[in-house]
């Protein structure tokens, strides 16, 4: 899942995208909301982390520019105010939700995944297909009962694949997920992801869960 970054406090602001990517997400980084239209401008997320006081344009003004232009990507603000008045303006102008400086790395993590539920209409962290179960709050994988060891990137994109099972997804579509702006591999990284996934979940049972479609890409179907 790619997640937005925008904190001018540059430590914070790493620290976040630290924390982030050692579970599994994608997450870009800017450092005040001029740079952030443009990041949301190029790229889908699945949340921002919006700081408030910021300098150029601040979390307000980012925030409401956003929801006016229909851009309903869930948004946690972080701020160092603790009125009342501050969070009902807040949650106003449209965020989703309110975490305030400073605050608890495990409980950020926790929220995001409550709006990713929401967002995605899931009512649990879990996901399952066939004898495959994914959960993605204890970042634990098992096939047939037998557990399975994943890299974080391995994590992120089978979690892509169960939360979209059923649905092919397009090398496009898995590459601006998966990996931000800083990226720059090789055109056949997710090939290659693709076929660690298949040797640690499908090698040695009869029914494949991942499946290529030619021409297309790639589907995690319980069907043959």
């Amino acid at each position: 899942m790619r997640v937005l970054v925008v904190e001018d406090e540059r430590d914070l602001n790493r620290i976040l995208v630290k924390t982030l990517a050692a579970e599994g997400y994608s997450a870009d980084a800017c450092f005040d909301g001029v740079e952030a239209l443009e990041y949301l401008s190029g790229a889908q997320y699945d949340a921002v982390i919006l700081d408030v006081m910021m300098p150029r344009m601040d979390g307000m003004e980012l925030l409401r520019r956003m929801r006016a232009h229909g851009d309903d990507t869930p948004v946690i603000l972080l701020t160092a105010k603790d009125s009342v008045p501050d969070r009902v303006r807040g949650l106003d102008t449209g965020a989703d939700d309110y975490l305030v400086k400073p605050f608890s790395f495990d409980e950020l993590l926790a929220r995001i995944r409550v709006l990713t539920r929401k967002r995605t209409g899931a009512a649990t962290n879990v996901f399952t297909a066939a004898d495959l179960t994914v959960d993605t709050a204890a970042h634990t994988v098992t096939r047939g009962g037998k557990p399975i060891s994943l890299s974080s990137k391995e994590f992120a994109l089978l979690e892509y694949l169960i939360r979209n099972k059923g649905t092919v997804l397009s090398r496009e579509r898995i590459e601006n997920n998966l990996w931000n702006y800083d990226y720059s591999g090789g055109s056949n990284v997710v090939d290659v992801y693709i076929s660690y996934l298949r040797r640690k979940i499908d090698s040695g049972f009869e029914r494949k869960l991942i499946q290529t479609v030619w021409g297309v890409g790639w589907v995690l179907r319980e069907e043959p």
